[in-house]
């Protein structure tokens, strides 16, 4: 099924460093523009490849391809689309350590989260395989004298994809298994900060040949393809994950030309801590939902709402910096590592910012880990501040680094009204030994996503990533059934026979 012109992105850079080439109608091709960012290793700062900035031309020719594609794609059976869909988790599978490794040195964070991350790609993928049975539509007969109805559901037509830096294996794999099992072809824009995992996810695909030519397609670039993936009369649908102003300006430029959007924004998830919450628990559940990826998720819980009196807040704060203080901060390819870089020495210096505002405006800096930035530039260790002004950037905005901000309330109806004041809702979570509050607490959040003791509230992939308020622009999200709500358009057939 494949025609590439070759088994990997051909093109050089500077000292054999590879520049990465577009994948379109089933060959690697060279980009019109010429123009090129560097992807480098954010704990050494390496240099990883050349990314091309494709502009409006490439992203026509990926466009155009898909565009193609999709009748005798549409017209193959969901059987064999979704068996196609099983063949390529199957491939994943067999390289999950390799896409693994490949995701620490591009994009920073440790192994095992890494895995983490491919693991959960691989399961998006199982969801889609259920399309046979997930695409099937609604009947009903004698509705009047011979009259019957009947709903089917249809593909949507391209789909283009632009996801973030952060998760470079897993949110493409939200995306283009869901989009061609459902009959679509589709574009995939990855981030130009860390694109090596969906090159390389796309060099599998190609050598198995899984897919005919054009029913999947890969655009390196960045503002300037994104906007032409936008503006394309012959793009029908786009899927973005990014951050809140982007999002919901992805939102309205590309509902402006009558496409169908799914647009995930940005988030500032809290974590309400009870008095009587585990120890053990809570601990384990803020600092990985905290420091995790070094903070760099929509998931993150960056604000901990420390609930009770003075002192059972002060115990809780003890306990968090104490955890706190012994992560270790490094390479993501080291095992011992808890900690890794942010994605750019750029990244970091933004995130500092922030914490040297809330010093300067009178918060205090419990932990700072302003520290020795490493070799790549990139490091920043776990970060804790207290008693920050309620409306600072730390404890309203989306920082995307190892920040954890605490905020003192004396009851859990305070605690709520709190959370709830957020412009966000993408998850939140609480930490109780009570029943009784957490459904409370689970009943009353305006969150889309919640979990009890439990502190990255990520759901498996057959139920939708489902944020709420400024998280998600767009009536459906991603995964589960939603998924195939998106990628497809319902038709209803009204029939009388003589």
């Amino acid at each position: 099924m494949t025609g590439g012109t070759a088994a990997a992105p051909p093109g050089h850079g500077s000292a054999g460093v590879r520049t990465l080439a577009n994948y379109v109608a089933g060959a690697w091709t060279v980009p019109v523009a010429d123009e090129t960012l560097e992807t480098r290793n954010p704990a050494t700062s390496e240099l990883l490849a050349h990314v091309p900035l494709s502009g409006a031309a490439d992203v026509d020719a990926a466009v155009s391809a898909a565009r193609a594609a999709f009748p005798a794609w549409r017209a193959t059976s969901p059987i064999k689309r979704a068996r196609a869909v099983f063949a390529l988790r199957d491939l994943l599978d067999s390289h999950r350590d390799e896409l693994a490794r490949l995701v620490t040195t591009d994009m920073g964070k440790t192994l095992a989260d890494a895995a983490g991350e491919v693991g959960r790609g691989i399961e998006s993928t199982e969801a889609a395989c259920a399309a046979p049975h997930m695409l099937k539509g609604d009947n009903l007969e004698g509705v009047a004298t011979g009259l019957d109805v009947e709903m089917v559901r249809q593909p949507v037509g391209v789909i283009a994809a632009i996801t973030p830096f952060n998760f470079p294996a897993m949110i493409p794999l939200w995306f283009l298994p869901f989009a061609v099992a459902c009959g679509n072809t589709f574009v995939l824009k990855p981030s130009e900060s860390d694109p090596l995992t969906s090159a390389r996810i796309f060099e599998l695909i190609d050598d198995a040949g899984i897919f005919p030519p054009g029913v999947v397609n890969l655009v390196h670039g960045a503002r300037d393809a994104v906007g032409a993936l936008l503006d394309h009369p012959e793009v029908d649908g786009i899927s973005f994950v990014g951050s809140a102003s982007t999002a919901r300006l992805v939102y309205r430029r590309a509902a402006e030309g009558g496409k169908r959007v799914q647009a995930l924004g940005g988030a500032k998830n809290a974590m309400v801590l009870m008095p009587d919450a585990d120890p053990d628990l809570t601990l384990h559940g803020v600092l990985g939902s905290a420091f995790g990826a070094a903070g760099q998720r929509c998931l993150a819980g960056s604000v901990a709402v420390l609930v009770g009196s003075e002192e059972e807040q002060d115990r809780m704060r003890d306990l968090l910096l104490a955890g706190a203080r012994g992560l270790r901060v490094g390479d993501g390819a080291d095992p011992a590592t808890d900690v890794c870089p942010l994605v750019t020495p750029a990244a970091r210096e933004r995130v500092a910012e922030a914490i040297a505002q809330v010093e300067a405006d009178g918060g205090e800096i419990l932990l700072d880990g302003r520290g020795d930035a490493g070799p790549g530039g990139a490091l920043l260790g776990p970060t804790i501040v207290d008693r920050a002004a309620p409306d600072s950037r730390v404890v309203t905005e989306e920082l995307f680094g190892p920040v954890l901000a605490l905020v003192r309330v004396p009851d859990l109806e305070t605690a709520l009204a709190r959370v709830n004041a957020s412009r966000y809702g993408n998850a939140s979570s609480i930490f109780t030994s009570s029943g009784g509050a957490a459904r409370e607490y689970r009943y009353g959040v305006e969150a889309g996503m919640v979990g009890v003791n439990v502190g990255v509230a990520a759901p498996v992939a057959w139920f939708p990533f489902s944020g709420w308020k400024e998280s998600l622009n767009g009536d459906l999200p991603s995964n589960g059934a939603d998924a195939f709500e998106f990628y497809t358009r319902k038709k209803v057939v009204t029939s009388r026979w003589s």
